[in-house]
Order: C-alpha cells, then sequence, then structure tokens
C-alpha cells in the first residue's frame, strides 16, 4: 500500500506535469492567477474530471464553464460518481459517455427507416400523367 503522497513545486519539465497520475499522488502546480490556472488546466491531452473549490460559488462556477473536462465539481472530489448522470472526459480521456440517457445515446445512431408498402403519389412525381403535362417543355 502507498501512502497519500504530495508532490510540490511541480514545472513542466516533470512528467507528473503532463501524465495522468493514478493512485494517491498529486502534484502542486502553482498558477499566478484564475486565467493562468485555467491555461495550465487546459493545456493537456486530458481532460476526464476537474474539481473547484471556491467559497465564492459564482467564481468557481465560472471557472467550471472554462474547463475542458467532461466532468467537474464544485467544492467537491472528481471521484463522485452518479450512476444516472453521463460520465467520461474530453480530448485523450474517456470515449464518449456512459451512464444515463447519454450514455444510450453515445452508443446508439437514430436512423429514419420508412417501408412504402402501398403506392404513393407525390405533388411532383415525373411518373404521374398528369404531372408529365405539366413539366412538358415549353416552346
Amino acid at each position: 500500500m502507498m501512502t497519500a503522497t504530495l508532490l510540490a513545486d511541480v514545472t513542466p519539465e516533470m512528467r507528473i506535469w503532463s501524465e495522468e497520475s493514478f493512485g494517491p499522488v498529486k502534484a502542486v502546480i502553482r498558477a499566478r492567477d484564475e486565467q493562468h490556472a485555467l491555461y495550465i488546466a487546459n493545456d493537456s491531452a486530458y481532460g476526464l474530471s476537474s474539481a473547484v473549490y471556491s467559497r465564492d460559488t459564482a467564481r468557481a462556477w465560472n471557472v467550471a464553464q472554462n474547463l475542458q473536462t467532461g466532468i467537474c465539481h464544485i467544492n467537491g472530489p472528481t471521484v463522485h460518481d452518479e450512476a444516472q448522470m453521463p460520465f467520461g472526459g474530453t480530448k485523450d480521456s474517456g470515449y464518449g459517455r456512459f451512464g444515463g440517457r447519454a450514455g444510450i445515446h453515445e452508443f446508439t445512431e437514430l436512423r429514419w427507416v420508412t417501408l412504402q408498402t402501398t403506392p404513393r403519389r407525390c405533388r411532383f412525381n415525373p411518373n404521374h400523367l398528369t404531372e408529365r403535362r405539366l413539366l412538358r417543355p415549353v416552346r
């Protein structure tokens, strides 16, 4: 069993900066401000889940709207999952969505197929005698 580990002062040269990590390991990446933090978070090939913590929920909501992830939790952990909600990431994280109605839609393709069992008279059917007269060349 591995104990929880925080890696402080992570820089772009370190693999943990740009690779997904699993297990109790977290990188601490410092940002100058909110815009820089969004840049760092979105400048990644991955985008499964994210979390924003703030006392100002309106500001956190704005940040969440600008994160390029399939899931974002405000003031909650990134491991929260509910079966009825769509689950999946963006970019190289996850494949589509599964869970709830979104999962059904993700793995289906809507098609419209008709079967005509009786002759049908269309308004502009060139094979119909009346329409043939209407479509005669004008001289």
